[in-house]
């Protein structure tokens, strides 16, 4: 068993595709699934049922993950003991709110991995930075753009509410409804800006700024709330939601950068989020 085919199991895992695991690593799709196949072998379990649209992990699958996750964390660690390395070179990088924990998370462990020994500093996007993880509408003339997400916003309802008896809830039907509004979010600015001109008003029963607040306040009945339709807040038991008839509140979120002088240590950063944006794409190739 080598640390490579845990690494690309790791990734398969995360993309549920080994076309999608392929192209985050800039490798052949065949040595992603003959690692996979090799560490099947070794290990003597399924740790993925194929299907059309890739792969799902299996229960063996499921239990490795972890494991392999501690094993490739503990190999860093130990590179890093023996490793004399020059000073770190320091990366900005101005990050807009409501980007989504998880996957914000998972990009900034993949350029901190990828990056030649970064010292990277988070601040908010109005701050002097080296690059910006913004909304597309947001960019400036002199920075370029390369998309990493798409977001489309849903209604969320509390359980139980009348209104997730529809499958779209039409924008009539959010006159006079309790709703908890979030600031500052450009999806929020768009739906208002809809609102205003069809002569519409809501109730206005919370103003908060982050996802994770207003996702509890719409399980505990409070109102309801724009979100995104992130997998994990679609998959939520708390709430439901539904979309809107209105025309489609859409956000491209990427990294912009400056088109000149950019620092070369933003490489790998756009390499990855060019992955992630094709992951993202339709993919008709064999997984």
């Amino acid at each position: 068993m080598d640390i490579r085919s845990l690494r690309y199991f790791m990734i398969v895992y995360e993309c549920g595709s080994i076309s999608a695991a392929a192209r985050r690593c800039h490798v052949a799709q065949p040595s992603i699934s003959a690692a996979i196949q090799q560490l099947e072998e070794r290990l003597g379990a399924a740790l993925f049922e194929r299907h059309r649209k890739g792969v799902s992990a299996t229960e063996e699958g499921h239990r490795l993950y972890p494991l392999a996750m501690r094993l490739n964390d503990d190999m860093h660690a130990i590179q890093g003991l023996f490793r004399h390395s020059p000073p770190p070179t320091p990366v900005r990088l101005g990050l807009m709110r409501s980007l989504g924990a998880n996957r914000m998370t998972r990009l900034l462990k993949d350029y901190i991995a990828a990056g030649d020994n970064l010292a990277l500093s988070l601040v908010n996007p109005e701050e002097p930075c080296d690059a910006r993880i913004i909304d597309r509408q947001d960019l400036e003339p002199h920075e370029g753009f390369q998309p990493v997400w798409h977001d489309t916003y849903l209604l969320a309802l509390p359980n139980g509410h009348p209104l997730t008896l529809k499958d779209k809830v039409a924008l009539d039907d959010l006159a006079d409804l309790p709703f908890i509004w979030r600031h500052p979010c450009t999806a929020m600015t768009k739906l208002a800006e809809a609102m205003r001109e069809a002569g519409i008003h809501c109730q206005v029963r919370a103003r908060l700024r982050t996802i994770e607040y207003t996702q509890g306040l719409v399980a505990a009945g409070v109102g309801a709330a724009l979100v995104p339709g992130w997998p994990e807040i679609l998959a939520s038991h708390d709430f439901s939601c539904r979309f809107l008839k209105a025309p489609p509140i859409e956000e491209t979120i990427g990294i912009a950068y400056p088109l000149r002088h950019a620092i070369p240590a933003l490489q790998p950063l756009l390499q990855l989020g060019e992955a992630l944006w094709k992951t993202h794409q339709p993919d008709h190739s064999s997984s």
